[in-house]
């Protein structure tokens, strides 16, 4: 939404809203132009590869959301979350859209924030504001369109090319600046904020919202929910909330705001979700002077406000607007829409009855029911002359293609693409995400180009463990340690699986052959150390965390104290030192808040 997908960003981007009147538009523009010709392809390419690198990094999505906890907390309104996790999990599941060979699956997460925000991570880690929920009303099908739009932001790898170009732009004004000496440097941040704002960071923002719209219609929500959430966010920015940042004067409306920020105007954002709207519907819904539903330019109802504290009409008139046009989509004749006339003079229609529940009542109490049955009927017969069906289905074919072609990319991945599938899975289970794990996995076989089908199998099979599936789990570790028993990861996932499974004496079996297989390999030795150890037998543990210091002396770490003594006595009475000072660090630490909180106040003792 309004916070830009990538904070790098904001290093680069310095205000520069109200700087520069309309009338220098093209002019600066011609500077952005001039920069990304000037030398700066190299600077660009490094920053988009470091950015998408970041993006295709498990642990790197798993801080992102540790990093936006932190800084914001998690939600504690169990209401809240569900609703969130409910919509993500059906955009995620049901959507139509491919994710790119380099990209992660989507996670996500509800903060405790009260801005009136949501935005989406390189990480492909989308985060939400308790706030955005409030100021929507808590409203599904408004959530979902803004959902849909971080996701879209994701898929596109918005911030990984924003910030490159962004980097291109900062370089190559910079350049000129240095060589040319043509304005000062704090004009210069200015203009470079000006030229990414409009040119770089727009854009994409109008695209995301086209995204979320196809993202979340495909998934069965309301095709009005963008325009809604629009109205209701516009409402919102201008009389609702408390951070100037967001704040927007209602006297700037009509100038052409997408001049001067990174985000379009709510309005025009209103409007283009409202067209995508009549474009699903075959081009039959509209919404008049954002109140009035029509069927082909002919007044259905003119929706009022409910029990809201604002005027919610326009919200309404979409989310009525939207089951129409779901309708009109879904429905290849006016016999499918199947309307029943209600003793109300309302209707009812077939169709999602959450989705249809405002169009439901306002039918009713507009007392609307058989024109609606009227306008449907007349809509179908004028689609054999106007070709509106066969148009929306070429549409709508031509996206399936492109989806299709999509997805034929990203079966077809060569095999550094699929190593690196099956690195960020096997990640994924350490974090015990055996469903994403999964997920990866899946693409892993789909593609022809997978150079160690052996380790695909036992990777897998870690995931499988995760899940508790230990049929499925022991099929493929078998499978991958008697395709490729030379490889020393198939033993070593294999003795992991068996581990997990409470197999210990088949783990330590593993392990075994595993440091027969590849004596150099340290983790043959510290899952043997570790199972010995389970199964108390200290000796042989103390052996094999010897022989794991041997092979690597950076392993000091993964020794119990028990054992260390005996593998490096130096190393032991360092780490007892060290236990010791921060043991006494934080007795020290006690004592003194012990000591404020027994201090007198105002000549009492609390």
């Amino acid at each position: 939404m309004r916070k830009t997908a990538a904070a790098m960003l904001s290093v680069l981007v310095i205000a520069a809203a109200t700087l520069f009147p309309s009338a220098r538009a093209e002019a600066i523009d011609a500077w952005g132009i001039a920069a990304q010709a000037l030398g700066v392809f190299g600077a660009y390419h490094s920053a988009l590869g470091a950015v998408l690198a970041l993006g295709n990094d498990v642990h790197a999505q798993v801080q992102s959301e540790r990093q936006d906890i932190a800084e914001n907390g998690r939600a504690r309104n169990a209401n809240d979350i569900a609703l969130v996790d409910g919509i993500m999990e059906r955009l995620v599941r049901d959507g139509d859209y491919v994710l790119r060979v380099n990209s992660l699956p989507f996670t996500w997460a509800l903060t405790d924030s009260s801005v009136f925000n949501a935005a989406c991570y390189p990480t492909d880690y989308v985060t939400i504001n308790r706030g955005l929920i409030r100021g929507l009303g808590g409203n599904v099908d408004e959530i979902a369109a803004v959902l849909g739009h971080e996701m879209t932001h994701g898929l596109r790898q918005h911030s990984a090319h924003n910030y490159a170009k962004a980097a291109a732009q900062f370089y190559g004004m910079s350049f000129l600046n240095m060589n040319f000496g043509l304005m000062d440097w704090n004009k210069l941040n200015a203009l470079v904020g000006y030229s990414v704002a409009k040119n770089v960071t727009l854009p994409t923002e109008y695209e995301a919202d086209e995204g979320g719209f196809r993202i979340m219609t495909s998934a069965g929500f309301n095709p009005g929910g963008g325009a809604a959430a629009m109205a209701r966010m516009g409402y919102y920015l201008t009389y609702v909330t408390q951070d100037l940042q967001e704040y927007q004067d209602p006297t700037q409306k009509d100038l052409p705001q997408d001049d001067f920020s990174d985000h379009p105007a709510t309005e025009r954002r209103e409007e283009k979700l409202a067209g995508f709207m009549t474009d699903y519907s075959a081009g039959h819904v509209t919404v008049a002077d954002r109140k009035t539903v029509c069927i082909d330019g002919t007044p259905l109802l003119t929706v009022t406000w409910t029990d809201e504290d604002y005027d919610n009409s326009p919200e309404n008139a979409y989310l009525v607007a939207g089951a129409l046009a779901r309708a009109f989509h879904d429905c290849d004749r006016a016999e499918d829409w199947q309307i029943a006339l209600t003793r109300d003079g309302g209707a009812t229609i077939s169709g999602d009855p959450r989705v249809n529940e405002l169009l439901v009542f306002f039918l009713a109490k507009e007392k609307a029911g058989v024109l609606l049955q009227t306008l449907v009927h007349d809509a179908y017969a004028r689609e054999a002359v106007s070709g509106a069906r066969e148009k929306l289905h070429a549409a709508e074919k031509a996206r399936a293609d492109a989806r299709t072609a999509e997805r034929a990319a990203v079966e077809n991945a060569d095999a550094k693409a699929v190593r690196k599938m099956r690195e960020n899975s096997d990640a994924y289970s350490d974090y015990g995400d055996s469903t994403r794990a999964l997920m990866l996995m899946e693409r892993v076989f789909a593609s022809p180009n997978d150079d160690s089908r052996a380790q695909s199998h036992v990777i897998r099979a870690r995931a499988y463990a995760v899940q508790g599936d230990w049929e499925k789990a022991r099929a493929d570790a078998d499978k991958g340690v008697a395709d490729d028993p030379k490889d020393v990861l198939t033993w070593l996932n294999r003795s992991d699986v068996r581990r997990m499974r409470g197999d210990r004496e088949g783990a330590l079996a593993d392990a075994l052959k595993a440091i027969e297989t590849d004596a150099k390999n340290p983790y043959g030795y510290l899952i043997a150390a570790e199972l010995c150890d389970e199964m108390e037998q200290s000796q042989e543990a103390q052996e094999y965390f010897k022989k794991l210091y041997g092979v690597e002396p950076k392993a000091l770490e993964r020794i119990p104290d028990e054992y260390l003594e005996a593998v490096d006595k130096r190393a032991y009475e360092k780490r007892m030192k060290d236990k010791a000072k921060v043991r006494a660090e934080r007795e020290k630490e006690i004592r003194e808040k012990l000591q404020e909180k027994s201090r007198p106040v105002d000549g009492n003792m609390k």
